[in-house]
């Protein structure tokens, strides 16, 4: 196995966790709060299309990001309206969420069908990154970058600014936390929003970078397994970043399997991420008295100002 072929497997593992390990960053912020947000894939789908869409207007894969992250967030504030505002249940609407992403998603992108756009591209000049060793550094694009740094800095705000700590506060007790006077509707909501961000982000991964092109679904679940990376890392930060990168080892194996020909069926390797998801969330259900240890006790529930 020559070096160059391992760079090349672990620059594709870094770029295949990139868009689960921003969904699932956004998605533990709002948890965090108190919120269940299962709209992630729609989110998603929103961004993806957003992105490109901008991307293809004006010709700038940047913008295309900030028009996906702005996509995902008014997807999500459509969310809080109803879950928060009119005390909707999370579950449903938040089911309901990932089925308007995929409609609105399919209505909006039929007239891309089949386009593509310019990547994104590494955020470092080619010529630092010509060394194989230091491609493995500086040979990635800057969303690959953005999620690496969120880490360390989300640990960092939910254990030690005042802002984490009152989002954790209105997650675990929100009553008590609106009786000292936390604005305890707010707070979720910019969690929720944030979280909306974030998951646009990633959907625009996948139409500015993984496959600059347009197709319908273009998520292919993957904001189902950044759900359940959430739960796998017990709600930290640090462990979600160890879950992506596994679950990218995952589909990577799936696409170099196929190169390879191995001789499995393409269907098998296919449902690989999914089996490895439902794996864990059944290794986890069955930690006696621990499998909830890292859940907000408010995740959830809907709160309503005495």
């Amino acid at each position: 196995m020559s070096p160059d072929y391992l760079i090349s497997v672990v620059m594709t593992v870094a770029i295949a966790a990139t868009p689960i390990l921003l969904a699932a960053q956004g998605e533990l912020i709002a948890e965090r709060s108190g919120v269940l947000n299962l709209g992630v894939e729609g989110m998603m789908l929103i961004g993806a299309v957003t992105g490109f869409a901008a991307a293809t207007a004006t010709g700038s894969a940047g913008l295309g990001c900030v028009a996906a992250a702005l996509g995902g967030t008014v997807a999500a504030l459509l969310f809080a309206a109803l879950t928060l505002g009119l005390s909707a249940n999370q579950v449903a609407t938040g089911l309901a969420l990932t089925i308007f992403g995929t409609g609105a998603s399919a209505l909006i992108g039929a007239p891309y069908v089949g386009r593509t756009v310019e990547r994104l591209g590494p955020l470092f000049p080619a010529g630092l990154a010509s060394d194989p060793v230091l491609r493995v550094v500086l040979g990635y694009d800057p969303l690959v970058y953005l999620a690496l740094a969120l880490t360390p800095a989300l640990a960092w705000f939910l254990g030690r600014s005042r802002a984490g700590l009152i989002l954790r506060a209105v997650g675990e007790n929100d009553a008590s936390a609106h009786a000292i006077g936390y604005p305890v509707l707010a707070v979720r909501t910019l969690a929720v929003a944030f979280g909306g961000a974030l998951a646009g982000l990633a959907g625009a991964y996948f139409s500015l970078e993984i496959t600059p092109m347009w197709a319908d679904r273009l998520t292919a679940g993957r904001g189902w397994i950044a759900l359940a990376l959430v739960v796998f890392a017990s709600w930290r930060p640090g462990r979600l970043l160890l879950g992506a990168y596994l679950f990218g080892g995952v589909m990577t194996f799936e696409l170099h399997a196929k190169a390879a020909g191995l001789a499995v069926p393409p269907e098998l390797l296919a449902m690989l991420p999914y089996l490895a998801t439902v794996v864990v969330l059944t290794f986890i259900s069955m930690r006696a008295g621990r499998a909830g240890s890292g859940a907000p006790a408010c995740l959830g529930k809907s709160f309503t100002p005495a």
